[in-house]
């Protein structure tokens, strides 16, 4: 297993695949307007954003499909609906409107995926922060486009924004923020999801490739939660969330990745400590660290290297791998108000694999 494959800034399915590289983060979106819709809008289409990941993931839709029951079922769970056509009340600590939103490397993989959680929670304001920003201007109109649809809102109800930032240089992640701070004037919730995952044995990982991947998985965590810090203690608090994986709790087989799995258990603690650091100050510091994650990326790979996804699967518990939109209710819990009183924690969304 001394392959290598590298995927660049993007914390992808989750920190302990394989294989997989993951992608990275951009800038400049678009959308700039002062027409916002009124709360109880907002809560309509907060109240209308919750889906099982069993009724979307993968889902295709044949006609004929609605005269399944149990299809009836999950659909009417997918809108939000009760069987008599009526929108039930939900918790509206995880509503993410009037929410200021930031996620490093999320053009694609599951910083796109978190993106996609946030909107689907009502947020209408969102930065997303990729190593290309046309990469990431594309995902802002991309991710706008598909908010829209099923929905009262209109393009001109939102403001995402791509910005380009390498997160492992201190200046751009700065810089990233002050584009940011004039633009919206505050941040609430930060994701820093940016990360690459490379595998090769510790006597064949070449220093330049180690030194890069602490760079952009721990120093690019770092630089994240501290400007987010700088600008969330005047302003009251806020929320931000490290993404880690599991491969900061167990060793990751049968691929090699030592230097990986040291930087997600770093990312880790470092969660913890801002924690402590920044608690009396309204910051809160929590940690997600994902499973083996069936994005785009590892779909490909995966399909070129069947007996790999096997032993994956065989090692969880669940026996399957995880479906980007499984993170999502973690996600908006641990960004929201509805975890305000919980910080320095790690949620472990990974199958059931860390238990064994």
């Amino acid at each position: 297993m001394t392959s290598r494959l590298l995927t660049r800034t993007l914390q992808r399915p989750i920190a302990s695949s394989s294989r997989a590289r993951l992608s990275s983060p951009s800038p400049v979106s678009r959308i700039a307007s002062t027409s916002y819709a009124s709360p109880r809008h907002l809560q309509a289409r907060f109240n209308s954003s919750f889906t099982f990941p069993s009724a979307t993931a993968d889902s295709t839709s044949t006609s004929g499909a609605s005269s399944d029951p149990a299809f009836e079922e999950s659909s009417s769970h997918a809108t939000g609906l009760t069987a008599n056509g009526k929108t039930p009340k939900a918790l509206a600590a995880f509503s993410m409107a009037n929410k200021v939103c930031m996620v490093t490397g999320g053009a694609r993989g599951l910083g796109y995926e978190f993106c996609k959680a946030f909107l689907d929670s009502g947020c209408t304001d969102l930065a997303i922060l990729d190593l290309k920003e046309d990469e990431a201007q594309a995902a802002a109109e991309e991710l706008i486009k598909a908010a829209c649809v099923d929905s009262d809102f209109n393009p001109n109800d939102y403001r995402v924004m791509g910005v380009g930032c390498d997160v492992s240089s201190e200046l751009s992640v700065h810089l990233a923020y002050r584009r940011v701070m004039d633009t919206y004037g505050r941040v609430d919730s930060v994701i820093a999801s940016a990360g690459i995952v490379e595998n090769y044995s510790a006597f064949d990982y070449p220093f330049d490739r180690i030194k890069r991947l602490y760079d952009i998985n721990v120093h690019g965590a770092f630089f994240t939660a501290r400007e987010a810090a700088r600008h969330m203690i005047p302003q009251g608090g806020g929320s931000i969330v490290l993404v880690s994986s599991m491969s900061a709790n167990i060793v990751n087989i049968p691929q090699p990745q030592t230097p990986y799995n040291a930087a997600k258990a770093a990312v880790k603690h470092m969660a913890a400590s801002l924690a402590v650091e920044w608690a009396k100050k309204g910051v809160r510091v929590n940690c997600l660290s994902p499973g083996y994650m069936l994005t785009k990326l590892t779909r490909t790979i995966l399909a070129h290297d069947t007996e790999l996804k096997r032993t994956w699967e065989s090692l969880t518990p669940m026996g399957r791998m995880g479906e980007p939109e499984d993170l999502a209710g973690a996600i908006v819990f641990l960004a929201s108000d509805a975890s305000r009183f919980m910080t320095g924690s790690e949620i472990r969304v990974d199958g059931g694999y860390c238990i064994i």
